[in-house]
């Protein structure tokens, strides 16, 4: 997992004060100060498993060349620390990979920022949240929030893929003794099925659909959020592009003919930051062979330069 440091280039200023993110990333080590911590996630087994267009393999390099020369806010340090494959459709080994680089990452006191990469990889960022939280006097109360046009709700039991994962962790949490908390924001219900809103309702899932998600209706999704994340002592935030219209994030597996807006979601992104209660994020679904001009890698960009504009490390645990 030893980054490629070369992949971080851009433009340098001859002013004070314009550090761009590819000036300050450094290799994430052992003795790191606590910081954000980027982990890519190289697979898009479980997309290809659940008959979508296949790309997100490669998201994780787009999204490191789109923030290179993006502009740096902050004066906590950020790190590279390479990228976990999926080698010979094994997702099993990937997810257990990806787990133990989350917790590593939270046991050092940074805040893991996970780069997909097909949205698979949910299993493997909460996971690695649960083995950190299985490490404390405590088990605290993990709340989901996603950002997605689909449940991803499918069952395991036939095939474990990219529609899976949250069904996956409510199996998780269930044989933990664990409250299975998942919000979902901008769901289609064009896109998923009526057995997927009865699997929905019988998990206890929160969700508003995407037509339910405009500037009109922020206010209420604000308040919704604000009482999830009062139930819940740390958070998970993962955002599948998908949830963007097509228009803006053409370059995923399933682009969506709706879609929320950009300026609806960012806001939502920025009070579970602000919260203090986020734990790990991630983005998902990033495919940049579908992506020519670049604009879905910019936005998966921008969001994770918003996620990054915290306190360094994640909460107090």
């Amino acid at each position: 997992m030893q980054p490629d440091m070369s992949l971080w280039t851009g433009r340098v200023d001859p002013e004070p004060r314009t550090e761009r993110w590819h000036q300050v990333v450094a290799p994430l080590g052992e003795a790191s100060p606590p910081g954000r911590v980027l982990i890519g996630f190289r697979s898009d087994e479980g997309v290809r498993r659940n008959k979508g267009r296949p790309g997100a393999v490669d998201g994780p390099l787009a999204i490191r060349k789109a923030l290179g020369p993006l502009a740096w806010h902050s004066a906590a340090p950020v790190y590279d620390a390479g990228d976990i494959a999926c080698a010979d459709g094994d997702l099993d080994a990937a997810h257990d990979a990806l787990a133990d680089a989350v917790a590593g990452a939270l046991r050092g006191g940074h805040l893991p920022l996970v780069m997909g990469g097909g949205h698979e990889m949910a299993y493997g960022s909460w996971l690695g949240l649960a083995r950190h939280a299985e490490t404390l006097p405590a088990a605290p109360v993990i709340g989901i929030v996603n950002f997605d046009a689909h449940f991803d709700l499918r069952s395991p039991e036939f095939v474990i893929s990219s529609g899976t994962p949250f069904a996956q962790i409510a199996r998780a949490c269930a044989e933990r003794s664990w409250p299975f908390r998942y919000l979902c924001f901008g769901v289609s219900q064009a896109a998923n099925t009526a057995n997927l809103f009865e699997r929905a309702e019988e998990f206890g899932v929160r969700f508003r659909l995407d037509r339910d998600m405009t500037l009109a209706d922020l206010d209420a999704a604000r308040q919704e959020l604000a009482g999830f994340l009062a139930g819940c002592d740390l958070i998970y935030m993962t955002t599948c592009l998908d949830v963007f219209p097509a228009a803006v994030a053409p370059g995923v597996s399933a682009p969506a003919a709706r879609g929320v807006a950009v300026e609806v979601i960012e806001p939502l992104i920025e009070s579970v930051r602000d919260s203090g209660k986020l734990a790990v994020a991630d983005i998902a679904e990033l495919s940049p062979g579908l992506d020519p001009d670049v604009r879905t890698a910019r936005l998966a960009a921008r969001l994770l330069h918003t996620m990054s504009r915290s306190v360094a490390g994640g909460p107090s645990t």
